[in-house]
């Protein structure tokens, strides 16, 4: 379960740091921070904000895997052929994270007149935009979320625990941004592109272990399965 938990709370602050919702978070917390005065105030949105995005990423996976588990056979089928079809779906995730195939969709976010609307309702617009952002998923964050957090949590049986730490991960990175914009810390794009540099090189590393884990299961699991031996071990 430790190791469930460290790739929880990694796959969390993967996504949160990803382009897409990087430049949302970044997009939310100045919208957030225009509208209100205080440095007080500003913190205590970009917490509720982050608040949000957990809160959501936790409903969410809590009805799909417990929506997976309920269905009578569904869960004895899940334990008895995981390893089989987790591979395959792990070097999905791995091509995605890569980029090597670009999908015909991204994440639509939020306009600027929502943006701006719920941003002016102050600590529970921010509430509410976090809840929604986290909800607009791009390629990569759905990869890391659909093809990442939800297998793990069916994999340990968490409703709970694992979308939270996930969450919380996801969190992290706000809260920052929500602390250097109070400071009226004048750096903030300079962090912003740091962040791009480390995310660009996390990302690769982190398909590039996928794509292993995901080939060793197809080799070990599935294409056994399947009436092909290929000899490697489990």
């Amino acid at each position: 379960m430790v190791a469930a938990t460290i790739s929880a709370i990694w796959l969390g602050l993967l996504t949160s740091i990803s382009p897409c919702p990087l430049a949302a978070n970044i997009a939310a917390m100045s919208y957030i921070s225009r509208e209100l005065g205080s440095t007080r105030r500003v913190l205590l949105s970009g917490f509720l904000y982050s608040l949000g995005r957990t809160v959501a990423y936790v409903l969410l996976a809590a009805a799909i895997v417990a929506g997976i588990t309920s269905i009578p056979g569904l869960s004895f089928f899940l334990q008895r052929y995981v390893n089989q079809w987790v591979g395959p779906v792990l070097i999905v995730v791995g091509i995605l994270l890569m980029e090597w195939i670009v999908l015909p969709w991204s994440g639509g976010g939020v306009s600027s007149r929502a943006g701006n609307w719920m941003a002016r309702r102050g600590s529970l617009g921010a509430f509410l935009l976090g809840a929604l952002l986290a909800l607009a998923f791009c390629p990569v964050s759905a990869a890391l979320f659909f093809g990442g957090l939800i297998p793990l949590c069916i994999e340990h049986g968490s409703l709970l625990s694992l979308p939270s730490i996930y969450g919380l991960g996801t969190g992290l990175p706000v809260v920052l941004f929500a602390v250097l914009l109070a400071a009226g810390a004048s750096w903030v794009g300079t962090v912003y592109d740091r962040i791009r540099i480390i995310e660009l090189w996390a990302r690769r590393v982190t398909a590039v272990i996928i794509l292993l884990v995901g080939i060793h299961y197809v080799l070990a699991y599935t294409l056994p399965a399947l009436g092909l031996e290929t000899g490697w071990g489990s």
